[in-house]
């Protein structure tokens, strides 16, 4: 089976990369998710849930912006480059991988009040709720396209299975 350039990058390198790329920001987003839950509810702002969630949305943020910009400079690039893309499955599950960064990134500029600064505390976990849900978006759709055999949105016949 054929795997796009996004599965390849977690299962090289076992453990490391898994952990880096998918282990660390998933286990911050989700944090981040889950706690936004609780505040919404309870507009409980002072809690230290809150200071749970603020703590992994700044994180999250910068450590993801490092990732974009590690993985651009050294997959991206040279892969458009070189013209080595496996097709579109590919390019659509690194893309998505990558967009990750203006969610996350979001939110740490929420909670840095350099976005939504002018809100009181339950607009800016609107906005920072929004910011949770694109995320959502854009981390589902990277992980059902990047498990995707590649050859399969190429119009070629995907490698032969073996039954089970």
């Amino acid at each position: 089976m054929n795997m796009t350039h996004y599965m390849e990058l977690l299962a090289a390198n076992q453990p490391w990369n898994l952990l880096i790329f998918m282990g660390g920001p998933v286990v911050l987003a989700e944090t981040i998710a889950i706690t936004e839950l609780y505040l919404l509810y309870t507009r409980n702002y002072k809690s230290p849930v809150r200071m749970l969630n603020r703590f992994c949305s700044v994180i999250v943020g910068f450590y993801f912006s490092a990732v974009f910009a590690y993985l651009m400079t050294t997959a991206v690039w040279p892969l458009t480059v070189r013209g080595g893309w496996r097709g579109p499955a590919d390019v659509i599950a690194v893309g998505f991988y990558l967009a990750g960064v203006v969610p996350l990134l979001g939110l740490t500029l929420v909670d840095l009040r350099l976005i939504a600064g002018n809100k009181d505390e339950h607009g800016r976990m609107a906005v920072h709720a929004s910011f949770v849900a694109l995320f959502l978006i854009v981390g589902h759709v990277a992980m059902v396209f990047g498990m995707l055999d590649p050859s399969v949105l190429m119009g070629e016949p995907a490698a032969p299975t073996h039954a089970h």
